[in-house]
């Protein structure tokens, strides 16, 4: 166990971060929904603004923890390997990215409250997750912000070495505070790692708009 729970390892996460040449301009996206909680404590200690970016893993048919590809701002980034030893077709490929797509506007709307996201372009953008295992959420998420971003950091407090190299051609930085040997699952270095709810999310979204627009309160 490395981190008691997301704000901990976000806290930790923003120390490293916080050293980082040429931050101004800078937006900091939240993998929803782990993923928050930790950008939230970087956007903080850094006084930087938070949004949030939602991604949703394409589930394998019949093995939903099994992740096919992901699906982000329109980008969709398939795992070329499961595909094909799964054998999937085009047609269930499509409706499995329409159905995560629809999924997705009815996040945002959630979690937005009317609100709509920050702008990225031409800006430093700051990929923030509470780890990485099959990197497959992080590797959508950068494909969505960097056609348009000046620079894309990848920020995680831990994640499976393997995965922190299979990234480094989707980024211009990997922060990572730790890539254990042992590692089977993000869940196994946090004492406290209970799925952060929709609300949480949503409030935290809001709590740092409110600091954002009132820096001195």
């Amino acid at each position: 166990m490395l981190f008691q729970d997301r704000k901990d390892a976000g806290r930790k996460l923003a120390e490293m971060l916080s050293s980082l040449p040429h931050l101004a301009d800078t937006v900091v996206l939240g993998l929803t929904r782990g993923g928050v909680p930790v950008a939230y404590e970087v956007a903080r200690a850094c006084h930087l603004p938070l949004d949030i970016l939602v991604v949703r893993k394409l589930g394998a048919p019949g093995q939903r923890e099994l992740a096919v590809g992901a699906v982000a701002r329109g980008v969709v980034t398939l795992n070329p390997e499961i595909v094909c030893a799964l054998r999937l077709s085009e047609e269930w490929l499509q409706q499995a990215a329409e159905h995560a797509s629809a999924e997705i506007a009815n996040l945002e709307t959630l979690y937005r409250g009317g609100y709509p996201p920050i702008e990225t372009t031409g800006r430093t953008v700051i990929l923030v997750d509470d780890g990485l295992a099959t990197g497959a959420s992080m590797r959508a998420a950068a494909r969505a912000v960097r056609t348009h971003a000046r620079e894309v950091v990848i920020a995680v407090p831990v994640a499976a070495a393997s995965t922190c190299r299979a990234l480094e051609s989707e980024a211009d930085r990997i922060v990572c505070l730790a890539s254990p040997g042992n590692f089977e699952a993000v869940g196994q270095f946090y004492r406290n790692f209970e799925a952060t709810a929709n609300d949480e999310v949503r409030d935290l979204l809001a709590d740092a708009r409110r600091q954002s627009a009132n820096p001195a309160a």
